[in-house]
């Protein structure tokens, strides 16, 4: 029996995952048209159309390889894509006092939201991925931390889905506990960068604070992104030191197991647009490719999910995340106190 061709292997779930994709997109614009904004970004949108169609829909097997090459392959061809949007001249411009902070904060939040999840039954994996998506930045860190970590579908799009939903929350709830607070716009804008998710989220949040607030959110925000290289290397290195015991074989060191292509790329492109080695025209069309790959990929994971399995655990992921968010809140706003005069 002749062998399909891998392209042709790939090719009915990739074509799948791109319309999901792209409905998602139109949904996000007519969304903007109707309301004046994207309250539920297209990645969200990505993953929930996928899910709902999974859900009343199970494809057939002719679909697996394009799905699995679309959810893993391209997801971390994206991850790898982001490398070029961060540079070390973002820490340097943010302060030392700063800086450690921000670090602080994210150490903390990802530490407390593990505990969390294991106290309330979740699966490690996914502990582990709503602690980092809360910590750092909501769908890309579940995203890329998803792939370090080898979780599965459900328990990414599990993740995804519910920090979206009280991610929003955050954004419309921030300028109100900010005003309440009497926090200048400098402290505000530290909390906005330091508890919301996307950095469009974070001008939204701070944009009623001031111009002020807005400039140091998105850069308190940038610097926050920088993490999610060091914790996906990190991730995927004690994943990788775990895997060889639960397999009973002996452990063997390779840079590429501890260290995936995808991650030493994202490296590579960070410290080559840290040496100005990256053309600015490059910037903007790498951001875009990184997003459209991981719209696709959103859709693949949602693709994957059947409805009935994530709202089995729905209480309890609630839980961690809303206690998690709280737990970063406050961490956020002694952080906020510390580095800005109020």
């Amino acid at each position: 029996m002749k062998r399909t061709p891998l392209l042709f292997r790939t090719l009915p779930g990739f074509l799948l995952s791109l319309a999901v994709a792209g409905s998602a997109m139109l949904l996000e614009q007519a969304e903007i048209i109707l309301t004046g904004s994207a309250w539920i970004e297209s990645l969200v949108l990505a993953i929930l159309a996928g899910t709902v169609l999974r859900t009343l829909w199970k494809p057939p097997a002719t679909f697996e390889s394009g799905l699995h090459f679309s959810a893993h392959t391209l997801l971390e061809a994206a991850v790898a894509l982001m490398g070029a949007a961060v540079s070390i001249e973002m820490v340097l411009k943010a302060g030392p006092a700063l800086v450690v902070g921000i670090v602080a904060t994210v150490g903390i939040a990802i530490g407390t939201g593990i505990l969390l999840g294991r106290a309330f039954g979740l699966p490690a994996k996914m502990a582990v991925l709503i602690a980092c998506g809360n910590a750092i930045c909501g769908n890309s860190a579940i995203a890329a931390v998803a792939v370090a970590i080898d979780a599965d579908s459900d328990e990414a799009a599990t993740a995804v889905a519910f920090t979206a939903v009280l991610g929003i929350l955050v954004v419309l709830c921030l300028p109100l506990v900010a005003h309440n607070l009497h926090l200048t716009q400098t402290a505000g804008g530290v909390l906005a960068g330091l508890t919301v998710y996307a950095v469009p989220q974070v001008l939204a949040a701070a944009g009623p604070m001031g111009a002020t607030a807005v400039q140091i959110g998105t850069l308190v925000k940038l610097v926050r992104v920088l993490m999610l290289g060091p914790v996906v290397a990190v991730s995927s290195m004690i994943y990788a030191r775990q895997t060889p015991f639960r397999n009973s074989t002996k452990p063997s060191f390779s840079l590429n197991k501890f260290l995936p292509p995808f991650i030493l790329v994202f490296m590579g492109l960070m410290a080559a647009r840290s040496l100005d080695l990256v053309p600015h025209a490059l910037l903007g069309p790498l951001h875009t490719m990184s997003g459209l790959l991981t719209l696709v990929a959103m859709a693949a994971l949602g693709l994957g999910v059947d409805l009935r399995s994530v709202l089995a655990a729905g209480p309890r992921v609630v839980a961690v995340v809303t206690l998690s968010l709280g737990v970063l809140g406050g961490v956020a706003l002694v952080v906020a106190r510390l580095c800005c005069q109020v």
